[in-house]
Parts: structure tokens; sequence; C-alpha cells
């Protein structure tokens, strides 16, 4: 059992990376992925919210919505659930670390709409994962979510460094820099078979 949670943790983590594998969570990468200190903040407040996001949809979902036959509220409960999560996160965060809250700016309410987390609830009851494999998926998927938000902020600090070619800058460096990274997590993909 232990084994089997362990390679769960890194498959999320590393081999079907939430951002670079599976494409979800996009906004957010590429909009806060400028500063290494702003990105690990970030990292940190996605790692709570879907961690409790995980916990609190999978009781929802199996305590409340599975026995009363109310599966087609299922979208709808858990957007409401990750939105509470996010307040209650922007609301410490305003108050104990408000540079933080500040640099982090509008994408801190987007965690809201951030289509990993609310992939992930779904994930954990499509896959049937029980309360402890729900958490250390979240848990996987977050910290992978974290460490590509981070190895991209530190890349893209470093070409505001060097001499990039006008046509290059912006956007265009941003992408193939995401698509390199994407590219460099493929080589992850024989490491666990699931």
């Amino acid at each position: 059992m232990a084994t089997e949670l362990i390679l769960l943790f890194v498959s999320a983590a590393l081999v079907n990376n939430f951002v670079l594998v599976r494409f979800l969570g996009i906004c957010p990468f590429l909009g806060v992925s400028k500063k290494v200190e702003t990105a690990t903040g970030m990292g940190m407040a996605v790692i709570f919210v879907m961690t409790m996001a995980s916990m609190v949809t999978w009781t929802i979902q199996r305590y409340i919505l599975d026995p009363n036959n109310l599966g087609f509220l299922q979208t709808i409960a858990f957007i409401l659930i990750i939105a509470s999560l996010v307040q209650l996160v922007e609301i410490v965060l305003a108050r104990m670390m408000p540079t933080l809250y500040e640099a982090l700016g509008i994408f801190l309410p987007l965690i809201s709409t951030n289509c990993a987390i609310l992939g992930l609830a779904i994930l954990n009851i499509q896959n049937k994962y029980t309360l402890v494999e729900s958490i250390i998926f979240a848990l996987g998927a977050s910290i992978g979510f974290t460490l590509a938000l981070v190895i991209m902020a530190g890349i893209r600090e470093r070409l505001e460094l060097v001499n990039v070619p006008n046509a290059m800058k912006g956007a265009p460096i941003t992408m193939i820099t995401a698509g390199l990274l994407a590219l460099a997590f493929m080589g992850f993909s024989g490491l666990v078979k699931m």
C-alpha cells in the first residue's frame, strides 16, 4: 500500500504533471511565473487549496452527493468549495503576508477558477480514490504544479539577464520556454506505470 501511494505521488508530481503534461492551470502558470518569490508563494497557496479541496470534495461526494443521487450537482458543489477555500487563503495572506498578497494580485482570486484544482477534484472521484489516495494525489499534483511554476519563474528571471531578440521578447520566449519545459518533463513518462 505504501508503495502504491508513493507511485501515485510521483505520478501526479512528475509523470502526469498537471501543468506540463495535462495542461491544466496554464493561466497562473504563465501569469505568476515572472519571479521565483511570487511563484513560490502562489505554489504554497495552491498546495493548501488543492489538498483541502481534495479532502472536502471527496467527503461531500461520498457522504452527500452519492447517497442522495445528487451527482448532477458535483461541479457546482466543487466550485463553491474551491471558491470558499480561496477566500480563506486570500484573507490569511492579506493579514499575514501583505507583500505576497499584493504581488500575487489578480492571480490569487484566479485560483478559484484554476482548472487544475477542479480537475483534481473530479479526477479523484473518477479514479475512485480513497480519502488517503485523494490526499496523496492532491499533494503530488500541487507540489508538481509548484515545481513547474518555480522552475519556469527561475528560467524567466534568467531570461531577463540575457539578450533576447526583439521579436522573441515577452510572450514568444515564454511559450517556447514552457514548451521546452514540457518536453523536459516528458522524460519522466516511463518512470511510473499506472
